[in-house]
């Protein structure tokens, strides 16, 4: 005997002391999802058989259901449940969390039950307590589908009962399994001209898409439009072809109830779609009456990373079964206010949303379909003369056509969707950003964030960054090459060239090392693109790898004006209103000047004052015979190991005067209007980056190396060698083909690998004395790695976002993230 219960369902088992539920529950469902009484008194008295602990036990047992049932689990109820007092507080467990209660009544004969009782020495109350349970059920049994059962079982024998299967069955909405390719369509409202044109738009051929695809449709297919069988006719033949999906709208709604004989008002339309199906013959009347009425509330698509519904509906909601889903899945949730177009004043359930699943919806007309934090309404009230629009998914394309006229009179004039209190295109919140965060990247998986790492980047973020809305990137941290065994290197290419070749990487390009700081920028095409795509009047941003501002305001717009005029082509070839570069700011000195001067300079200096002074002193202490040649040696040494440091950090000081001598260094276009380019190999950035001409630019000089290939090695070797001898930082190896999976995963994007004099800046003077350089050598690295790894996936994450056109919260989410991950205690020297 089969017992079907839905998924997600909450089970009650129902029966007498001894009747088997225990071990009905431990034959059929796994321990996790069996709540006993008995075990739950246990756990708060040490006796399960304690009943003064009975209700204790229950307030545990019902908030660890609660728990189970918010996580959309099959929760089972062990516990006599005879009364209809313990059931009704189940029951509205189920309701609260909106999931299907099922019953399954367990009802044995009491010598059955007493016999089983007397065999446990842990049961010793009477008969009498048997007969009370007894009776109980019984008076329970007519009632138990009125009080809030959805099924109800009843297994009346020991045979029944070995006899008895569980089938968990899929909820209706839930259509996970199907990933389309979808194709959703927005309220028709009885237009079936453009319905029609609008399919063959999209590509199907009398209802059937060549290539596969499947319509949805988000309901309100009838009332209101010249043509309610003929939509009705089309949609029920692609439905029953298996090529269209159909959500019940509110419209659908109000008709069956008509056609039932319910008592309704024939407004909003209804009145014509009963006078155009009466002149239809009573089979096609017949099969349209229950295919409306068949019609479900919602589905879920694509393993869970779609939701339909026809108003919408809340994370909360999403596959889950009851009235309450139902209605806001058909109407939304509203006010309770009226406008003053007498129309309900609807919640702005789209701007509150954060959930994972594309929502898309109708419902409410508005003038253009627009994406709010993943979701998009996609009524353009063709039946009020607008548009009849669809969603390509997932190349999230909108297709349209035309209304032929205005079919109906709108009670309301067409208007951008403006929720209760209108939608402020660009809204952080703190619960956005605040707190323990775990987020999903699509090339590292779960990226992890401690409140504490939180807590520190949202006291940099609001005191220093610049406006969020103009920072939708930030570059990750770089991790260096292994640590060289050579005696006179701490880094070299040759460790760079191995690393990559054992994770399967053969080619890399080497790009030069710009001695300066990273920036990225943020240019758009005019002034009008920035309120449209960010929200923020303005002509982009130039900032640092941690997100502050290089320059005044006024600064800024000239420098982004000087890029805005050299990427003219870039913006025509890319077909987009703004560019988003990563790139290095010349000189070092312009972002570094007090950290040049209050520290390096400082060191150089005292130790020039002090050095050759110590020297003079030494060699007039030998001259009298004493023996200080060790001593004395070393001081020599340490005098021009000051010497070389001074040199290092001057090669990358020039002077400025506010943007006079500041140069850029692009070297990869991170984004631009539904684009992002890191699937593009380093040779496609530097070759388009090169035509930005000027002298606001340098180029960033290349070499290609095969890492198989010892003499690419030793050129690629020597080419490092040219670029440190001749004053160069170092260079940065990174996988030619830019986004990378190598034997272990994630390959690192890049590795800098720094001259030998250069990083006299990072570490000392003193260096490269060999006692340190040993010292040096033991620095470890995996630490650095791993962060660089994360933070490179977080960045990814956000510029795929941003391509996608997802609100600023689902962006700024991973961008925030990188600066929290910045506060870990982490050797800034690497």
């Amino acid at each position: 005997m089969k017992l079907t219960i839905p998924d997600m369902s909450l089970v009650v088992l129902v029966g007498a002391s001894g009747s088997g539920k225990s071990t009905f529950a431990r034959t059929h469902f796994a321990p996790t999802q069996v709540l006993s009484s008995d075990y739950f008194r246990g756990l708060v008295a040490d006796d399960e058989n304690d009943q003064s602990a009975s209700a204790a036990a229950f307030d545990v047992l019902h908030y660890v259901a609660a728990k189970r049932l918010e996580a959309g689990r099959v929760t089972v109820i062990d516990e006599t449940n005879v009364q209809r007092a313990s059931r009704a507080s189940l029951l509205k467990l189920a309701k609260e969390y909106d999931v299907l209660p099922t019953a399954i009544v367990l009802d044995l004969p009491a010598k059955v039950c007493q016999e089983r009782n007397e065999s446990r020495p842990d049961r010793d109350f009477g008969e009498h307590v048997i007969r009370r349970q007894r009776g109980e059920l019984h008076r329970s049994l007519k009632s138990l589908e009125r009080e809030g059962f959805r099924r109800v079982h009843v297994l009346r024998s020991e045979a029944e009962i070995a006899e008895a299967e569980i089938v968990v069955e899929p909820l209706r909405n839930d259509r996970r399994e199907l990933t389309g390719p979808f194709d959703v369509i927005g309220d028709v409202h009885g237009c079936r001209e453009e319905l029609e044109e609008l399919l063959t738009e999209l590509g199907y051929v009398d209802g059937v898409h060549p290539e596969g695809r499947t319509a949805v449709f988000v309901g309100d297919l009838v009332d209101r439009g010249p043509d309610t069988p003929g939509v009705l006719r089309r949609v029920m033949a692609m439905a029953e072809a298996g090529s269209a999906l159909v959500v019940c709208g509110n419209h659908e709604q109000k008709l069956v109830r008509a056609l039932n004989g319910r008592k309704v008002q024939a407004t909003h339309g209804l009145a014509e779609s009963l006078e155009q199906l009466s002149a239809q013959d009573e089979d096609f009347r017949a099969k349209a009456h229950a295919f409306c009425e068949g019609l479900i509330a919602h589905y879920v698509l694509d393993g869970g990373k779609l939701v339909v519904a026809h108003a919408g509906l809340p994370e909360k909601y999403h596959g889950r079964a009851s009235g309450r889903v139902r209605s806001t899945a058909l109407y939304g949730d509203t006010t309770g206010e009226t406008d003053e177009y007498g129309l309900p004043v609807r919640l702005p359930w789209a701007r509150d949303y954060r959930g994972t699943a594309m929502v898309l919806y109708g419902h409410t007309p508005t003038l253009e379909p627009e994406w709010i934090n993943k979701t998009m309404c996609l009524d353009t009230g063709c039946v009020f003369g607008g548009k009849l629009t669809a969603l390509r998914y997932p190349e999230r394309e909108v297709v349209s056509v035309k209304a032929k006229k205005v079919w109906y009179e709108p009670a309301r004039p067409l208007q951008p969707e403006r929720p209760l209190g209108g939608r402020e295109p660009a809204v952080l919140e703190l619960g956005d950003v605040t707190g323990k965060r775990i987020i999903q990247t699509h090339h590292h998986g779960r990226v992890g964030v401690s409140a504490e790492q939180s807590a520190a980047a949202l006291e940099v973020m609001s005191r220093f960054a610049v406006d969020p809305r103009w920072l939708p990137y930030l570059p990750p941290t770089m991790a260096p090459c292994s640590t060289s065994s050579s005696d006179d290197y701490l880094e070299h290419p040759e460790e760079a060239f191995a690393e990559f070749r054992a994770a399967g990487v053969q080619s890399v390009v080497c790009e030069e090392k710009h001695m300066g700081s990273r920036a990225v920028v943020l240019v758009c095409r005019d002034e009008d693109v920035a309120p449209a795509r960010f929200g923020v009047r303005g002509s982009g941003a130039v900032y640092t790898r941690t997100g502050r501002p290089f320059f005044t305001p006024e600064q800024n717009a000239r420098l982004l004006g000087g890029v805005r005029e050299a990427a003219s082509e870039l913006f025509e070839e890319l077909d987009t209103g703004w560019l988003l570069l990563d790139t290095e700011l010349l000189p070092w000195s312009a972002k570094a000047g007090s950290l040049i001067s209050g520290q390096y300079a400082a060191v150089g200096a005292a130790a020039q004052a002090v050095l050759p002074a110590a020297v003079a002193s030494l060699d007039a202490a030998a001259g009298r015979g004493v023996d200080v040649s060790d001593l004395l040696t070393r001081t020599r040494v340490r005098e021009s190991t000051v010497d070389a440091y001074r040199q290092a950090y001057r090669r990358y000081c020039w002077p400025t005067d506010g943007l006079d001598g500041v140069r850029l260094a692009p070297f990869q276009v991170l984004a631009s209007e539904g684009r992002s380019y890191h699937d593009r190999p380093h040779e496609w950035h530097l070759s388009l980056l090169d035509r930005l001409t000027g002298d606001l630019f340098t180029r960033t000089r290349t070499l290609p190396v095969d890492t198989t290939d010892p003499a690419s090695v030793a050129r690629g070797v020597e080419w490092w060698l040219e670029l440190t001898g001749a004053g160069g930082e170092g260079m940065v190896v990174k996988p030619a083909a830019n986004l990378t999976r190598g034997t272990r995963g994630l390959v690192q994007p890049g590795v800098k690998v720094r001259g030998r004099e250069y990083l006299r800046i990072i570490y000392g003077p003193d260096y490269t004395l060999p006692e340190n350089l040993e010292r040096l050598r033991k620095r470890g690295l995996n630490r650095k790695r791993a962060l660089a790894l994360r933070e490179y996936a977080l960045g990814l994450e956000a510029l795929e976002r941003l391509a996608r056109g997802e609100p600023l919260w689902r962006v700024h989410e991973c961008v925030f993230a990188v600066l929290a991950l910045e506060s870990d205690p982490v050797d800034p020297r690497l």
